[in-house]
């Protein structure tokens, strides 16, 4: 039976909420006239806004994994290829679709993130299943993040955008007072209940550049001093979000949340490996409490230069548009490396979306939690 009109036509208040949203389109339309994924182009909603996040329970997905990943990574199919990127950090999987896994392989790829750090999964065909299903996807490894200044997809909020196009060089613009590009981070770690798994997935890619590079965090912990983990086992650090909001409003940017500082403990134990890794990152880790200002500076420089300069505790990933990673935040700080000439048609467009899931507040040695 064919669906009556009123199932087909938006209701009068909805009606009322698409006028009154306003959308800001971070993209010049002429130039995407004939871009397949132009409804993935980034726009601003300057309208909608939430409160804080409220604490709320989690549980790792992990913890429900066959430790020895048998759906997985047992799967004797002659397609499927696993390969270790390097001997620390990334795994890199062919021959099986995100779009088609179950549960327990869910399951299994969470654990095989937070082991891994970030897992590559190649020739996919996610970014073409839409925007439902995609977000059905991350919603089941928790709670979907709404990124407090950055631009998203149309329809999809919870869809941080990711561009850099002669049309938008406003991440560009961001560091051309800088020497590199680079800035490892992770993700909006000032949240109360920071990020777990983030998802990746590029849309255009340039034909060179553009690739990503992670540190493994808990590579980084195993490699400090006795005593300096011990002294950093028991302390805590700020993570603020007030230098992003302040700088998005300078920027003329809409604030849909308020900022928030969490003092999350410095080193953190994952609730699915037990593993210890360190959890400050020069994007968002300001100050260690309790420490006098030149010592929290001295330590915070050590442990910044120790993440970003390590690179045989990192790996560094090619793209092509059917490649998507996913990282467990928690374990790994990254960066995007954008080496390549927006205005050089040649080199290209890179844009893409990500897809972020909050985690579990974090827990440190000892019980050691995070307040705020």
């Amino acid at each position: 039976m064919a669906p009556s009109v009123a199932d087909v036509l938006p209701s009068t208040s909805e009606l009322k909420e698409k006028a009154e949203l306003k959308l800001n389109k971070a993209y010049d339309t002429a130039q995407h006239a004939a871009y397949k994924y132009s409804s993935y182009l980034p726009v601003y909603d300057e309208t909608t806004t939430f409160p804080p996040t409220e604490p709320f329970e989690f549980s790792d997905k992990g913890l429900l994994a066959d430790k020895a990943k048998p759906h997985l990574l047992g799967l004797n199919d002659p397609n499927v290829v696993v390969t270790k990127l390097t001997p620390r950090v990334g795994t890199e999987i062919t021959g099986l679709q995100l779009s088609e896994l179950r549960d327990e392989q869910k399951n299994e790829l969470a654990l095989l993130i937070a082991e891994r750090g970030v897992v590559v999964f190649r020739g996919q065909n996610f970014k073409d299943i839409g925007v439902e299903k995609q977000k059905e996807f991350g919603q089941y490894f928790g709670r979907l993040h709404v990124h407090p200044v950055g631009a998203h997809v149309e329809g999809a909020i919870e869809f941080h955008n990711i561009y850099l196009g002669p049309d938008n060089l406003y991440r560009a613009q961001r560091r051309s007072e800088k020497l590199t590009t680079t800035g490892y981070h992770s993700d909006v770690s000032y949240e109360h209940q920071p990020p777990g798994i983030t998802l990746l997935t590029l849309l255009a890619v340039p034909s060179t550049g553009g690739d990503t590079a992670w540190t493994s965090q808990v590579a980084a912990y195993e490699r400090l001093s006795e005593p300096i983990k011990a002294l950093l086992e028991g302390l805590r650090a700020e993570h603020s979000g007030f230098p992003q909001a302040e700088n998005a409003r300078r920027d003329g940017k809409f604030v849909r949340r308020e900022p928030v500082k969490s003092h999350h403990p410095i080193v953190r134990v994952h609730p699915a490996t037990g593993q210890k890794a360190l959890f400050v990152n020069p994007g968002f880790t300001k100050k260690i409490i309790g420490l006098k200002t030149e010592e929290s500076d001295a330590i915070l420089k050590l442990l910044f230069k120790h993440i970003s300069q390590s690179a045989d505790v990192q790996v560094r990933v090619k793209w092509d548009d059917q490649t998507v990673s996913l990282w467990d935040n928690r374990v790994t700080a990254h960066t995007a490396i954008s080496d390549y000439d927006v205005h050089n048609e040649e080199e290209g467009l890179r844009h893409g979306f990500r897809i972020t899931t909050l985690g579990e507040r974090p827990v440190g040695v000892n019980g050691l939690e995070t307040v705020w």
